[in-house]
């Protein structure tokens, strides 16, 4: 069998008396999207700010490549990547500037050619020499992706990466997600509100609630679980306090 690219284990977090992550195991094999899917403040952010080592885990384990995260936590992170909609890169340096000091960071090969890839690769080309801080919402996510995308993680984590994008180019992200799910085989670990993300992206879904997982499965089997319609309906079932699924 395949070994595991992310194994968690039994992680908490608690933040004064307010449990944010309580017991939460799960792992993520080589070429799987698993979903990471809850309301506001089910821990989703805690558990992805325990996994990049921004913050310290109370208690519990958390293993990369086979291993120990808090022992070989620099080694990890040259092999790992992470994009989200709410952390901006420096505003100040043009496209081109910016994604170009983060290959050099990440020690890429040849970072010029690689960022020229990532540009044409995303179709955002035509946004090379602006000025990163005066990019609409929709560019800056893409950027943020090609920043993401520069080291070919082997483990990548993606938070909302198809937030303030329009339906045509969220739809090109999910496809390209696939695509280098299908080429290069890494583990992805992916948080979304949009539910069409989830459905058609992630090949497992672990849905937190209160710091818990609730449950566990591909869409369609959660969606079974709650006799729901769909992932949107089951969604909004948790989020008004109607969590517990049927026996």
């Amino acid at each position: 069998m395949t070994a595991p690219i992310l194994e968690v284990s039994r992680l908490a977090k608690s933040f004064d008396d307010f449990k944010a992550v309580q017991d939460v195991s799960f792992e993520v094999k080589p070429g799987e999207v698993v979903g990471l899917l809850g309301v506001n403040g089910a821990g989703k952010t805690t558990v992805m700010s325990m996994l990049l080592g921004l913050i310290t885990p109370d208690s519990g384990s958390i293993r990369v490549f086979g291993k120990d995260f808090t022992k070989n936590r620099l080694e990890i992170l040259r092999r790992t990547n992470f994009c989200t909609t709410y952390a901006a890169l420096p505003s100040n340096l043009k496209v081109k500037h910016n994604l170009r000091i983060f290959a050099r960071l990440y020690g890429v090969p040849k970072p010029n050619r690689k960022v020229d890839e990532l540009l044409e690769l995303l179709e955002i080309d035509r946004l090379r020499d602006s000025i990163t801080g005066r990019l609409s919402a929709g560019e800056s996510t893409r950027v943020n992706l090609a920043k993401a995308l520069l080291n070919d993680p082997d483990l990548l984590m993606l938070d909302e990466p198809t937030a303030s994008l329009d339906p045509d180019i969220a739809d090109k992200v999910r496809k390209l997600v696939r695509r280098i799910q299908s080429e290069r085989s890494p583990a992805i670990l992916y948080t979304s509100h949009n539910m069409r993300d989830i459905e058609e992206v992630c090949d497992r879904v672990l849905f937190l609630h209160q710091g818990r997982i609730l449950t566990q499965g591909t869409p369609a089997e959660i969606v079974a679980h709650f006799q729901e319609d769909d992932l949107e309906n089951v969604f909004i079932k948790v989020a008004r306090g109607s969590e517990n699924p049927p026996a």
